[in-house]
């Protein structure tokens, strides 16, 4: 098989440019028209806009199985890992009741003018191990609850959590976007990412979210719903604070936040050693040997699973089979998104072979174009087109992976790429979106009414992130 991949992969030295340029575009139409039109599973759809690329450039039909099959195989050995790690913490974090500590602790000891600004940090600290609609379906009840009893407009509760929740979705590893974007450019790494990607999302989150939220209320002046349940009003009585379940013991909420920031400070704490002592970084010492083995990516996110499954179940008086079984149901709901990750890495992997680095690499080169604001623009078409924000993310990734090996992009630099194509990925959510319709279900809206407020918050988040790279990209070496 070898042979193979490496005798196709001189071959693509030879092949025309004009040919390679028309296959790429011709299989982002059909990603595109498959996702949108045909409703074909994003997993299928990237594998036939693989073959299109490798068949229409002239790469070979059995040259492009084989690409794609080595880079999915590797893009899951890296990216599969993390995704499944970081799916296990949530869920522990969930069904533990330290997401409910988190939130109660937060509003207890906030006033009622600060409320926007407390649940955009609520959405950011929920958003950061959790997916975005895992988030989502914890903090409606929430929000309503909040919206009812503040007297509040909706929106102005609603919009600031959803900026936090969305915004990390975006731009923060172990997110399973920003992983999978980081898995086609070499030298990428996730402490740094995370370095330069929270400040970003939570400066974009405390700005966009609650000064929207008073647009949004003007614009749309609707209440709370009244047709959340009395069981998840109980629930949500019981996260804000209220009369808890006599069975129930929430952890600490100084212990809830640490199982969050577990990973973080470990990734972070390695990236911010390499970049103060470079030269000792990755020395046989002892301490520089710690440092790096638990700033791996897959190493910090086992630590923070098993020391929240210890602590969380031991405050919480949760058995052990329960805690563990946290782990078993988190799996499930991930098996599509991993497969859709691993269907980008092999398309990424036809791209890179059939050459199609060496032509997008001439146009940036060539041009005055920043490759930031390129990658936004690519993801954010893909996005609008396709309403998937993973598959805007996969596709601009495999697309400018070649580029940015080939440029020798620093980095510091490939992070704020990595994030500026997480902001592209979440422009303008509309009825192409999944999660234009949950909003809209769950906080009782018209079509209309969803446009006006979570359509034009996911413009704005876009588009703060993306100046906020571009502002740091003035000041890091892209090369």
């Amino acid at each position: 098989m070898n042979d193979v991949i490496l005798a196709a992969t001189d071959a693509a030295v030879q092949l025309n440019g004009t040919q390679l340029g028309i296959s790429v575009v011709a299989s982002i139409v059909a990603l595109i028209l498959l996702v949108t039109v045909a409703k074909l599973h994003p997993f299928v759809s990237l594998l036939i806009s693989a073959l299109v690329v490798g068949i229409g450039s002239g790469y070979g039909p059995v040259a492009t199985v084989e690409s794609f099959s080595a880079t999915f195989g590797s893009t899951m050995a890296s990216v599969g890992i993390l995704v499944g790690l970081g799916a296990m913490l949530g869920r522990v974090l969930m069904d533990t009741g330290a997401a409910d500590s988190i939130v109660g602790t937060l509003l207890a000891r906030t006033s009622t003018k600060m409320i926007p600004w407390t649940m955009a940090l609520i959405g950011a600290l929920i958003g950061l191990p959790m997916f975005f609609e895992v988030g989502l379906v914890v903090l409606v009840p929430v929000i309503i609850l909040i919206a009812r009893r503040s007297g509040l407009p909706l929106m102005r509760v609603a919009i600031p959590t959803l900026a936090g929740l969305s915004v990390m979705h975006a731009c923060m590893p172990p997110q399973p976007g920003p992983l999978a974007a980081l898995s086609n450019f070499p030298n990428g790494s996730v402490g740094v990412t995370m370095m330069f990607g929270l400040p970003i999302a939570a400066v974009t989150a405390a700005l966009v979210g609650p000064l929207f939220s008073r647009v949004a209320a003007a614009w749309v002046p609707v209440p709370a719903p009244a047709s959340i349940g009395d069981e998840s009003a109980a629930a949500a009585a019981a996260t804000a604070g209220a009369d808890k379940p006599a069975d129930r013991t929430l952890p600490p909420f100084w212990l809830s936040v640490l199982c969050i920031l577990v990973p973080a400070i470990l990734m972070l704490g390695n990236a911010i050693f390499e970049i103060v002592a470079p030269d000792q970084a990755g020395s046989s010492a002892l301490y520089a040997q710690v440092l790096a083995f638990l700033g791996k990516p897959a190493i910090a996110l086992v630590v923070a699973v098993l020391f929240s499954m210890v602590a969380l179940g031991k405050a919480t008086r949760m058995s052990w089979k329960d805690v563990n079984g946290s782990l078993k149901a988190a799996l499930p709901p991930i098996a599509g998104i991993l497969l859709i990750v691993g269907a980008g890495g092999g398309y990424k992997g036809v791209l890179v072979d059939t050459g199609i680095g060496d032509v997008i690499g001439r146009f940036v080169e060539s041009s005055s174009v920043s490759i930031f604001l390129l990658a936004w623009l690519i993801a954010a078409f893909v996005r609008v087109a396709t309403g998937s924000a993973t598959v805007a993310i996969i596709t601009t990734a495999g697309i400018l992976g070649p580029v940015v090996e080939q440029m020798g992009v620093t980095t510091p630099s490939i992070a704020l790429l990595v994030i500026a194509i997480g902001a592209g990925s979440v422009f303008l959510s509309h009825v192409n979106d999944a999660g234009f319709w949950l909003i809209k279900e769950y906080f009782g809206l018209d079509v209309g009414q969803t446009f006006k407020t979570w359509s034009v918050l996911e413009c704005l988040l876009s588009v703060v992130v993306l100046a906020l790279v571009m502002i740091c990209g003035v000041f890091v070496p892209l090369v």
